[in-house]
């Protein structure tokens, strides 16, 4: 019976070894793919902070008053004044809903639209 015992033991540390070894390559597997998207993230950040400081820099004052200038007689640019901007009071809003009982002949449409008695079921008995 020992004997046996000592077969089963062993068997399952092998098992168990053998487990461990397949773990532990999956485990750095998975590191080195994580490593990659972290420097793949790390030189997407840069590219857009190199995308942000363009333009900026594209977007100076002094260089797009200078392209407005150039460029004059082909857009026709004007500076902003400050009259050019509205009030609040000069947004046109749409008009408020119009109830449809307070409209002659106005159909209600909050519910269902029963037309079973507009058109006929069957198509025979239309009449021309």
């Amino acid at each position: 019976m020992r004997p046996v015992l000592y077969v089963l033991s062993f068997l399952a540390v092998m098992a168990l070894g053998f487990w461990a070894y397949r773990e532990n390559y999956a485990t750095q597997a998975a590191q080195r793919q994580m490593a990659a998207l972290q420097d793949q993230i790390a030189g997407l950040r840069e590219s857009l902070e190199i995308q942000k400081a363009e333009w900026a820099y594209l977007n100076r004052p002094d260089r797009l008053r200078e392209l407005a200038t150039l460029n004059f007689s082909r857009l026709g640019l004007m500076p902003m004044q400050p009259l050019q901007f509205g009030t609040g009071t000069e947004v046109a809003y749409p008009p408020p809903p119009v109830a449809a009982d307070l409209v002659p002949g106005a159909l209600a449409i909050d519910g269902p639209i029963d037309v079973q008695g507009v058109l006929p079921a069957d198509p025979e008995e239309q009449t021309p």
